[in-house]
């Protein structure tokens, strides 16, 4: 095997080569991947011969422990591996005794959540579609942040740590470039990262900026320490600009020739005041039919927004003028709003779901004949459970070839009538389910015991606390139905102090849960991340999900557990709505009008835990009837809705959304 990746360096300028990357790097491999794949990609980009795409995200969640694993030659270093957790739960002894042990490598840690997942299975779905697509994103040196429980104070940000040198797959370039503000300029080295297609015979690069150079001062290396770091206002408008003005940058020193650049989410939206700056004024328009723009909230909170002064203060005069024309709210505004600049500068404005755009025409009047929903979905290759894919594949003959195309899955209906298949489900659910119990042993959950889970961002909307808001039912249904388990994971931003009180008061609640006579054993799992989130969308029974509506922009969990048959326990909002005439679990809870939008919530704590109760003891009744004395009733109505799930996955899914950013926003 040849020593000399030369053709790989034709297009890649990687960083101490030498000293560093020679083992991994080689003409015919990368990684332990192919290097074909990356020429391709590269030439495609270089060339501009087909249709190119910039896709910038503030994070990227890639599963790069858990999909696509790259191989080194050198030992993974402790820091690039994860870290033991603490479980707290109505097992205290168990608690006390035994942390949660995962034996695996750090998952790529530039993403917070879901906006991050969506990025990576959307880049992952360009790649299997063979897309000549370039991803923009920022290498934050300290990740997001690690999460300590602590009872009576809840959560406890830790800082984390990394070592992007050593990360298999990870590569720093020469190239660095230079970000031109009012009074001083930030440098950033590029790095790049390749997402493979599921075949490896396509890849995506990632190129992420790094401001941790020599060339900077203190302040300006730790712009990209840590992900929504937004404890200072210049801090926040910084990051920022690095992602949209310094990823523009970056994609023109590499050289690549795009054809349209696509903002997810408004964090990005300085890329416009870039490109436009190397234009006359009088190409403005014409520069707009660049840009296309996919808005994830309608949350207030989430639309970032920056005084004027600030601005003046810290970018160029002409760059000012640029965002002034285009990003201020009102007519006389003195507030930049990112996401009204990136709606006045771009030639398409998509919402993540069909009740979003609705709810963003609301926000929007002005804009809103311009606004059109592409509904999210998750990247089946990734989230589908190794034993449901290996059950479907042996169905092929019925079902198609889902892995090429998981639209094919609403042929899983065809099967309904087959107890063969209807049993083997179950029995692949529960081999699942074994999963679970072997991972989490030493708090003694049971295969046998309906299991639920919660798991997503904490923040005062999505109401993670309302299933606790009567423990003695929650103990009397266990009694008296049957046994319950139910499994909570999710971090709260540092700064947010309204779900920090979510946190406590869940733990509060765990502590009352003690004395169900075992019935009721709750857990709570720190440092949800996406190999935890793997893990329990494929091995529980039931999802719950119970935002305010309408302020859920989409939510993905939900897909990634349908796409394992496991049934939804839901309130109406975001996805789900488009599901609500599906039967794949019970819907419960306040419906939105769609009348108007109100920035203030009123959460219906009471009202919305009474209705979710009354769905959850139906639910536990049905399940407690599947298998009795050890005979499986195939012709439960609960395989009925696990195959419904799984149909239903046909539809939310990365294929299908990405097939319709490609006709209705791309347009190729």
């Amino acid at each position: 095997m040849a020593n000399n990746p030369s053709k790989l360096i034709e297009y890649v300028r990687i960083k101490d080569y030498d000293s560093r990357y020679r083992a991994d790097i080689h003409d015919d491999t990368y990684f332990g991947f192919p290097v074909g794949p990356i020429l391709e990609a590269e030439q495609a980009l270089l060339s501009g011969a087909k249709n190119t795409v910039a896709y910038f995200s503030m994070e990227y969640g890639l599963a790069t422990n858990i999909y696509n694993v790259f191989k080194s030659a050198l030992p993974l270093k402790s820091d690039n591996r994860l870290s033991d957790n603490e479980i707290f739960s109505n097992d205290r002894i168990a608690d006390y005794l035994f942390s949660l042990k995962i034996d695996s490598a750090l998952d790529l840690p530039i993403y917070s959540g879901g906006l991050g997942v969506l990025a990576g299975d959307t880049v992952k779905t360009a790649a299997d579609l063979k897309i000549p697509l370039a991803a923009v994103g920022i290498l934050w040196n300290k990740g997001y942040f690690k999460q300590r429980f602590w009872f009576k104070f809840g959560q406890l940000p830790e800082e984390m740590r990394w070592d992007p040198a050593t990360f298999p797959g990870l590569i720093p370039l020469e190239d660095k470039i230079k970000l031109q503000l009012r009074q001083r300029d930030i440098y950033l080295r590029l790095w790049k990262y390749y997402i493979f297609s599921k075949d490896k015979d396509f890849a995506v690069p990632l190129i992420l900026l790094d401001s941790n150079v020599e060339e900077n001062d203190e302040s300006a290396r730790k712009l990209t320490d840590k992900l929504y770091k937004s404890d200072d206002v210049d801090g926040r408008l910084l990051q920022r600009l690095i992602l949209g003005m310094g990823g523009m940058i970056a994609l023109e020193a590499l050289g690549y020739k795009l054809k349209l650049y696509h903002l997810n989410e408004g964090h990005a939206a300085f890329a416009f005041v870039q490109k436009a700056g190397q234009m006359s004024p009088e190409k403005y328009e014409e520069t707009k039919k660049l840009f296309c723009y996919t808005c994830h909230t309608p949350v207030p909170a989430g639309h970032d927004r920056f005084s004027l002064s600030d601005l003046e203060r810290v970018m160029k005069p002409e760059d000012t003028e640029i965002v002034k024309k285009f990003g201020m709210e009102g007519r006389d505004g003195d507030v930049l709003n990112l996401t009204i600049l990136a709606m006045n500068t771009s030639r398409s404005i998509n919402a993540v779901s069909q009740k979003h755009g609705d709810v963003m025409k609301l926000q929007f009047p002005a804009y809103s004949g311009r606004i059109q929903a592409i509904t999210n979905g998750v990247h089946s290759s990734t989230w589908m459970s190794g034993p449901i894919s290996k059950l479907l594949d042996s169905y092929q003959q019925v079902i198609g070839d889902f892995h090429s195309d998981p639209t094919l899955l609403k042929n899983v209906l065809k099967l309904k009538g087959d107890p063969d298949f209807r049993k083997a489900l179950w029995l692949t659910h529960q081999e699942n389910k074994s999963a679970l119990v072997k991972f989490l042993d030493r708090w003694r959950i049971r295969e046998d015991v309906l299991t639920i889970c919660w798991a997503r961002r904490i923040a005062a909307y999505k109401r993670p606390s309302l299933i606790f808001q009567d423990i003695e039912r929650l103990k009397d249904m266990a009694n008296r139905i049957g046994p319950i388990q139910i499994l909570y994971a999710g971090k709260a931003h540092p700064n947010d102090s309204l779900a920090f009180t979510y946190i406590n008061d869940i733990m509060n609640s765990i502590d009352k849960a003690d004395g169900a006579e075992g019935n009721l054993k709750i857990l709570m799992l720190e440092n949800y991340d996406i190999y935890i989130a793997k893990m329990l969308v494929s091995c529980v029974d039931v999802w719950l999900n119970n935002p305010l509506p309408p302020y859920e922009a989409s939510g993905t969990s939900g897909m990634k557990a349908i796409a394992n048959g496991v049934l939804q326990l839901s309130t109406l909002d975001g996805w789900v709505v488009e599901a609500a005439d599906k039967p794949i679990g019970k819907f419960f809870g306040y419906k939105d009008t769609g009348e108007a939008f109100s920035d203030g919530m009123v959460l219906r704590f009471e009202e919305d835990s009474k209705a979710l109760y009354a769905s959850l003891e139906e639910m536990m009744s049905s399940y407690y009837e599947i298998s009795k004395n050890g005979v499986i009733n195939t012709s439960s109505p609960w395989i009925d809705m696990m195959m419904e799930c799984i149909s239903e996955a046909a539809f939310f899914n990365t294929y299908r959304m990405v097939q319709e950013y490609r006709q209705k926003v791309w347009n190729f």
